[in-house]
Order: structure tokens, then sequence, then C-alpha cells
């Protein structure tokens, strides 16, 4: 028999255990309060109105991204077609004054230079474009060569041919760098492409035979022998030049504006020390003020190309890029023929329409 303080004891434990599970309740009835005051003040506000303003906002966003994205596109490819017509005129027209016939060297120098300001001012912090890799002078001897060449012996065919030829000639890129890739790098293309490039090979065959024959009337521009010798040697050394390029990107790990980026000045520099034994600064001096200006326009045009380039590849691909070029030789080509002077009847017309056909197919 229990004795009356163990009672007492037991019923003090048990009221104890009371006010602990009370307490607990309250406890929890507050955290529940808490927790659901919030939801319940955020259930309170307008969420679909809110929903239904965001939504609108993210779709006109969304519709107007892609437009102005492609509108930019076009006015870059636009930029890009302008500045190659008017380099490649212009150029033709600083080359056509005697004073800058034996210029060559000492103008593709230039360009580099002028290459190696813009993408120095595109790599700045402040535009992003591109950020530069140092690579050694000694490795980029031989690239730096080859882009010399690239742009020295087209510039000299561009003095001794007409444009429509010159630019012709430059279509035979495509099959001399699919040679080169087969022979050195066993990389073949597809065999329909090769079958395309057949008749634009022939095209500018035909071309290459009826624009460097003597024309009957003398304001017509023709092709001298001379001109085809530096188109096609030209044409080699920029294939050579194309495929050294991919090389490097892939061994250096580096973008095209990283590459360029680190050969142009060395291009540059390498020039200056041939341009002494190569041109001539005597006639340069008796130069207009005129040709000077077109000398300058040209340089801004090789800014234009190499900038608008960089934003065409970053925006639409390279095969967009390849398509805006085949604009650009049709354009060139068409333009070419209206300021030679030559007949539609003339027989190389066939040739021209032959070898635009093969790039086109």
């Amino acid at each position: 028999m229990a004795s009356p303080h163990a009672d007492a004891q037991a019923e003090k434990g048990r009221l104890l255990e009371e006010q602990d599970d009370e307490s607990s309740s309250s406890e929890l009835s507050g955290v529940r309060t808490a927790v659901a005051s919030p939801i319940n003040r955020l259930a309170s506000i307008d969420i679909e109105g809110i929903n239904d303003v965001d939504i609108e906002k993210e779709a006109t966003n969304t519709q107007e991204r892609p437009q102005k994205n492609g509108a930019k596109l076009v006015a870059w490819i636009t930029v890009n077609t302008l500045a190659t017509i008017g380099i490649i005129f212009t150029n033709k027209a600083i080359f056509s004054d005697p004073s800058f016939q034996r210029s060559q060297v000492s103008f593709a120098s230039f360009h580099f230079f002028v290459t190696s300001l813009t993408l120095f001012i595109l790599s700045r912090p402040q535009l992003g474009m591109f950020t530069p890799e140092p690579v050694r002078i000694s490795t980029l001897l031989p690239l730096a060569v080859a882009m010399s060449l690239n742009v020295i012996l087209p510039n000299a065919s561009l003095q001794f041919s007409s444009v429509t030829f010159y630019q012709l000639a430059r279509i035979l890129l495509t099959p001399t760098v699919a040679l080169i890739n087969y022979i050195f790098y066993n990389t073949s293309i597809p065999r329909l492409a090769g079958y395309a490039l057949i008749p634009a090979c022939f095209g500018v065959g035909i071309v290459s035979y009826y624009d460097s024959r003597a024309p009957a009337n003398p304001k017509v521009t023709s092709t001298s022998f001379v001109g085809v010798i530096f188109a096609f040697s030209g044409v080699l050394a920029s294939s050579l030049y194309t495929v050294w390029v991919s090389s490097y990107q892939k061994s250096l790990k580096l973008n095209s504006m990283q590459l360029l980026y680190n050969q142009a000045p060395v291009g540059g520099v390498l020039l200056l020390y041939i341009v002494p034994w190569t041109d001539n600064f005597w006639s340069v001096n008796h130069a207009s003020l005129s040709k000077w200006m077109l000398i300058l326009l040209s340089g801004c045009f090789a800014s234009l190309i190499n900038l608008s380039q960089f934003f065409i590849i970053g925006g639409a691909g390279p095969v967009s890029s390849t398509v805006v070029g085949h604009l650009k030789t049709c354009a060139i080509v068409t333009l070419g023929w209206i300021t030679s002077g030559r007949s539609v009847g003339d027989k190389s017309i066939f040739g021209i329409l032959l070898a635009i056909a093969g790039i086109i197919a």
C-alpha cells in the first residue's frame, strides 16, 4: 500500500508533464502562426496580375531580341560588303597611279599596322571583343611571311589586271586549299563539292584567256600576262596562308582574332626591312593629296572589313560568312565588268557566268 507522501509526489509529476505539454503545444502553434502569416499576406496580393505583366514583358523582350540581333547582323553584312568593294576599287585607283606602282610592300605594311591598331582597340577591357594571348615571335615568323605574300601578290595582280579577273581568280582559292589539304593532310572534301569546283576552274580559265588578250578598244580594261602570273601566285600564297592559319589556331589554341592580333604587327615590321629594296619613294613624293586620301580611305576599309567579319562569324557562323563571300564576289565582278568598258557580247562573259555558277552550286 502506497504512502500518502508517494501519492503526493506522483500527482506533482503528472501536473508538471501536463504543463510541459501545454507549453510545447503553445510554441508549436506560435511557429505555425509565424509561418502562415507571411504566406497569408503573400496570398492576399494579386499574384495573377503580376505574373501577367512579367510574362508580357518577357514575351516582348524575346520578340525584340532576335529582331535587334538580325538587324545588327544585316548591318554588319552590309558594312563588310561595301568595305570589300570599296577597298578593291580604291586600291585599283591607287595602283593605277605611276607614283604608287612600286609601293606594294609599304602599302601592305601600312595595312598590317592599321589592322594591328584596330585589333588593339577591340581587345581593350572597355570593349572586350577578345582577350589577347601572347605568342613567341619566332613561332609566328613563317605565318607572317605567308601573310605578307597573301597581301603583296594580290595587290600586284590588281595593278596589272582588271577588277573582274582579279576577283574571279580568287575563286581558285577553294580548290587550291582543298588540294593542299588532300596532299599534305590527307583531308578530302565531299565529292559533290569537288564536282562543283570543276566548272568554276574552267570559268576562270576562260576569263584568263579572253581578258588577257589585247582589246580592240583601247578604253577597255584588260589583264596583262604579268597580272595573270601575279594572280595565280597570289592564289597559291593565299591558299597556303589559309591552311596554315587553321593549323596555327589548332596548335596554339587561339581564335582568329587572337592569332591575327599577334601576327599582324610581326608582318608589318618584317615588311619594313624589305621596303628599301623594293619600293620607290622618290616617285611617291610627287603624289597628289587626293591619292593620299585614298590611301587613308583604304586603311579605314581594311579596319571595317576585319571588324565586320568578326561580328558576321560570331553572329551567323562560318557558313553564312561564306555566303556573304559569294555575295561580294558577284557584286565585285558585276561592278568590275560595268567599269571595264566591255560589251555584253564579249566572250569572257561565258567564263564569268560559269565560274560564278560553280561557287554558288
